[in-house]
């Protein structure tokens, strides 16, 4: 059979179509085998090969000799079944990669918010579990500082200076601290100003930061699991949020070794962050 023919297969109902190509990525599995009639497991029937076996988990099969990489939905939970499938199939590279379970397993994901409302200031510290999501909020959060002029014989009004956007202070990898709001400092009337895209909004005042930062994390799949109030003497408010996500670089890819039929060798798809 041409390497570029199509190929129709029937498993336990449901129908693939895909390249002989993609089926002879490992020559020595059963799938390779099959489009040479060597496998009596695969009954031709009108013209579709059938096989009856587990037809939603082999589209995990198909997803991975079409791209190399086992990359699996954060609510996957059948391994066992799915390793056992890659066995039958005769993909053992697949079977060893599902042995990793460890690896693949999505991560819960925890996210800190305190806000801290203090006479015309508003102060927030978060933190979270990974280095990474914290990294990427920072880069969406922008803060904004602007001093107003006072009078005088030319200018008998206040005036503003124009708006001059500072770094988030990051005490490590995992937290960040922002403020917003008014303060004196000295004789100088300074205003604090937060921003969070992909809203253009320079905000001043506390609480309208917090809905918009806590809509953010939500909109990014964060699920709110509590509130409690840390200090009440202070006013500091605690939110906790979690998710589930799969971190960078647990998808494996595996890579044939040229000139070795079959031969594989896993690797990581990019090193792991945020742990």
């Amino acid at each position: 059979m041409s390497s570029q023919e199509f190929v129709v297969l029937n498993v336990g109902g449901v129908r693939f179509v895909t390249r002989a190509s993609t089926l002879q990525q490992f020559p020595e599995s059963r799938l390779a085998r099959m489009l040479n009639d060597d496998d009596r497991e695969f009954k031709l029937v009108k013209g579709e090969f059938f096989v009856d076996r587990d037809g939603t988990l082999f589209s995990y099969i198909m997803d991975f000799l079409r791209t190399l990489q086992v990359s699996l939905p954060t609510d996957f939970s059948d391994y066992q079944r799915l390793q056992r499938e890659a066995e039958f199939y005769g993909l053992y590279p697949l079977a060893d990669l599902l042995n990793q379970e460890h690896l693949l397993k999505p991560k819960l994901e925890i996210l800190e918010v305190r806000f801290s409302l203090q006479e015309m200031q508003a102060f927030f510290r978060i933190f979270g579990s990974c280095s990474t999501t914290v990294e990427m909020l920072a880069e969406q959060i922008t803060l904004f500082t602007g001093q107003q002029l006072g009078q005088s014989w030319n200018s008998p009004f206040p005036t503003q200076k124009p708006l001059v956007p500072h770094p988030l202070e990051r005490p490590s990898h995992h937290d960040m601290v922002l403020r917003c709001g008014s303060d004196y400092i000295g004789d100088q009337f300074v205003t604090r100003y937060v921003s969070i895209k992909p809203d253009n909004r320079k905000l001043i005042n506390g609480t309208n930061v917090l809905g918009l930062l806590l809509d953010t994390l939500l909109k990014d799949g964060f699920h709110l699991i509590s509130t409690r109030t840390v200090s009440s003497e202070e006013k500091v408010e605690c939110y906790t949020f979690e998710r589930m996500k799969r971190p960078a670089g647990l998808a494996l890819a595996v890579h044939q070794t040229p000139g070795k039929s079959g031969a594989l060798g896993a690797t990581r798809t990019q090193a792991q962050k945020g742990k």
